[in-house]
């Protein structure tokens, strides 16, 4: 064993908690506006923040929380820093009560949130601008006026506001006298933080006020709806022969409601979109999906993506898309498939000549599955513009395959191989790839796959010229200092299409390094897992 290693195996641990990384900083944001937009006993007394105002007191509570840690860690800067992660989510945690107690920044002398009704166009009703808020019949009644008598409204959006049962009551005959006219409805995010007897009762509310109206476009999603919810809308469904737009995303589709689903809706000739995005549907839920999609050959917009989807879901959703010959964007990302259902999907990918968006990232792919699907893809959709295969776990063995698919790709405008074990030899090969034309390339994102100065530098040189090149992300790799100074040289005249680096390990395979970040990161995790509310 030769010195140098003697001396890495012998180093004394050093655990250093503060400052923490930014990706850190970010996920403490991520993980207060969640909070603050979640329905607690403060927001039924105070009213929900809408997602953008919390994600504004969430940035603005971070960095004041960071200010406040940063000068007392500076007070005893030989300590580990932990006196200041538990100042830093102690503060955090004081200002986000306060936010929540402030509820959302209504208008003054206890005016309506509501601000008035805002018409995009003269066929629209939207009541989901402004903030987040709770209405009650008399809100209702002030909020729906404009729908009374004749008017010429086909779209509605109900999005963004908490419908009581006082105020579906209020909106039911106000609907039933439009329907005939609709034509698109949002109903998103519309019985937030009520209690499920109340929220059911308003979804069979509005279900049974809109049954029978001729939709082109339906959203209901973020309702948390189950299989309970999906029965509760059981006539509006059943009644819909022409949808060709339905988004069912952020509602807690189980098993039971996915074949609920599939039932209820009578035709899907006509359907063009179908998002069914964040669920937790499984296998037996997908194989109800994958019937509704083989209804639908019209389909050019499919979503499936974090449905706890494993392989024979997986396989029973890839084969049933082969009747959706007019597909332009698939996105399956986040479910367990696995190569067996990564080899069924490419035997129908041949079908969608007119394919411009592909998004197979955290698939399980490995190489064998990254491969054939790279092989189809490279003989097949001459027009793709996004492909992302990020998260598979393939090596620099799928490389030869992939670069020859990118190679002919030459439409591609964003490329997305990052969480990958690519290394430098097979980021060599897709670099070479990008070499040739590419022009209308924006966006590449190769980080984390444990590429070093050599390979890094290659693939900015190769972007840095494309027109109208945006980002760059190799971030959480191992590029020396002296290699991140040169990156930096390299988008001297465009930083900003060189994305952050703070991640990166110059040190790369240095096991006792890895093992000291690793302590860091878990022992930050662990005193901030208590900051909620």
């Amino acid at each position: 064993m030769d010195s140098t290693a003697q001396s890495y195996q012998h180093r004394p641990l050093s655990i250093k908690l503060w400052p923490p990384s930014q990706s850190t900083r970010l996920m403490l944001v991520e993980r207060m506006t969640k909070n603050l937009t979640t329905p607690s006993i403060f927001s039924r007394k105070y009213g929900l923040l809408s997602k953008e105002e919390a994600g504004e007191d969430a940035k603005q509570i971070e960095d004041t929380a960071f200010v406040t840690a940063t000068q007392h860690f500076e007070k005893e800067p030989d300590g580990d820093g932990s006196s200041a992660v538990q100042i830093y989510a102690k503060e955090s945690s004081k200002l986000m009560l306060e936010a929540l107690k402030r509820g959302p920044r209504g208008k003054e002398d206890g005016e309506l949130i509501s601000e008035k009704v805002s018409a995009t166009a003269e066929t629209v009703f939207d009541i989901s601008g402004g903030r987040r808020a709770f209405i009650n019949g008399e809100d209702a009644a002030e909020l729906l006026k404009p729908l009374r008598g004749p008017n010429s409204y086909t779209k509605i959006r109900f999005c963004n506001r908490s419908f009581g049962l006082d105020a579906a009551r209020v909106a039911e005959p106000i609907l039933l006298s439009i329907k005939d006219q609709l034509k698109e409805v949002d109903l998103s995010d519309f019985i937030a933080g009520r209690p499920e007897a109340e929220a059911l009762e308003v979804m069979t509310i509005f279900s049974s006020a809109l049954e029978g109206c001729a939709l082109r476009y339906l959203n209901l999603s973020t309702n948390a709806m189950g299989e309970k919810g999906i029965n509760a809308f059981r006539s509006l469904l059943k009644s819909q022969n022409n949808l060709e737009e339905l988004y069912l995303m952020n509602d807690g589709i189980s098993e039971e409601a996915a074949k609920a689903v599939s039932e209820l809706i009578p035709s899907t000739e006509k359907l063009r979109v179908l998002h069914f995005h964040n669920n937790m549907t499984g296998d037996e839920g997908a194989i109800a999906i994958s019937e509704l999609v083989k209804r639908s050959p019209a389909l050019e917009d499919f979503r499936c993506s974090s449905t706890r989807v494993c392989s024979d879901g997986g396989v029973a959703l890839a084969e049933s898309l082969g009747t959706c010959t007019q597909l332009k964007k698939l996105d399956l990302r986040d479910n367990m498939f696995g190569v067996e259902a990564g080899v069924a999907l490419s035997k129908v990918i041949p079908v969608f000549a007119d394919l411009t968006e592909i998004y197979l990232s955290y698939l399980n792919l490995e190489d064998d599955g990254a491969e054939v699907l790279a092989n189809v893809l490279k003989e097949s959709a001459p027009s793709l513009e996004i492909l992302d295969m990020a998260g598979n776990d393939f090596t620099a063995k799928a490389a030869t395959c992939l670069a020859a698919c990118i190679s002919s790709k030459q439409f591609l405008t964003k490329l997305n191989l990052s969480e990958n074990e690519l290394k430098d030899e097979g980021a060599v090969l897709i670099i070479k790839a990008l070499e040739g034309g590419h022009d209308q390339l924006n966006e590449v994102d190769l980080g984390t796959n444990l590429i070093t100065w050599s390979g890094a530098r290659l693939l900015a040189e190769a972007v840095v010229h494309k027109p109208g090149f945006k980002l760059l992300n190799i971030n959480g790799n191992f590029i020396s200092d002296d290699g991140i100074v040169e990156l930096k040289n390299i988008f001297a005249n465009s930083p900003n299409m060189l994305g952050p680096l703070d991640e990166n390990d110059p040190e790369g395979e240095d096991i006792d390094e890895e093992a000291e970040e690793d302590a860091d990161h878990d022992e930050l995790e662990s005193k901030l897992k208590g900051l909620g509310i």
